[in-house]
């Protein structure tokens, strides 16, 4: 189905989809009757992802990047232009390990980790960069000691880039980031960022986006025991 089809496809009601024939070993009849309102449920997120997705492709033009930011890269200075290689769509990741800190961020470590093995398959669509403060034998070091073999690491300690566009104080502590640019006619564009954080979550819950880009909370979220309220990955166990 394209994404043109998504908004004008009459689609058949979720619960009528969620009717599964289908059982279990050992199932009762009260956990299929369940488990189906739960499957009605999905089948409605799965839609409700598919309009929201919609309407992010629809936003209008974002804001023009203010400069050709400049970056130390794992083969000398690149600038964000450079980034897009032969692409008009570059995604940038702002990686919470500026020069205060001794090691990398363990969510962020986490999360490229996942994302490191995807790589291969994402930079056929886009381009994608992994952005931090720290010095750029610092960066590569980790990337080393993790075996992370597809990420593109780049340093921002000589821009502003971290403050532009993921709000950090440079004397003060990282933040995550994850923006969108594009490019057209030699124009870069801002195109989007996830903005939700600690002002928008709900009461006992971590802040987070949605979609969740980390693939381990999307995993742990189809278990009994889902996140959890007291655990978050460590760089070594």
């Amino acid at each position: 189905m394209t994404d043109a089809h998504v908004s004008t496809q009459i689609l058949k009601p979720a619960r009528e989809l969620a009717d599964m024939p289908s059982r279990f070993p050992g199932e009762s009849a009260e956990y299929r009757r369940a488990r189906n309102e739960l499957l009605a449920a999905e089948i409605e997120l799965r839609r409700q992802i598919e309009r929201v997705a919609e309407q992010r492709r629809a936003l209008p033009p974002g804001g023009i990047v203010p400069e050709d930011y400049r970056f130390d890269g794992e083969a000398g200075p690149v600038t964000l232009s450079q980034m897009f290689g032969s692409h008009d769509t570059l995604i940038t990741y702002n990686w919470m390990f500026g020069p205060q800190r001794a090691r990398s961020c363990p969510m962020c470590a986490s999360l490229l980790s996942a994302w490191d093995g995807e790589m291969p398959d994402i930079l056929q669509r886009v381009a994608f960069a992994v952005i931090g403060r720290a010095p750029i034998d610092k960066l590569v070091a980790f990337k080393q000691e993790r075996g992370w073999r597809h990420l593109r690491i780049y340093s921002s300690g000589g821009n502003t880039f971290n403050r532009d566009y993921a709000g950090e104080d440079p004397a003060g502590d990282d933040n995550p980031a994850f923006n969108v640019f594009t490019r057209s006619g030699g124009v870069i564009r801002h195109f989007w960022a996830e903005e939700m954080g600690p002002s928008t979550a709900d009461p006992g819950q971590d802040p987070r986006g949605a979609p969740d880009l980390m693939p381990l909370w999307t995993i742990l979220d189809t278990t009994p025991g889902g996140r959890g309220t007291d655990w978050y990955p460590r760089l070594e166990y």
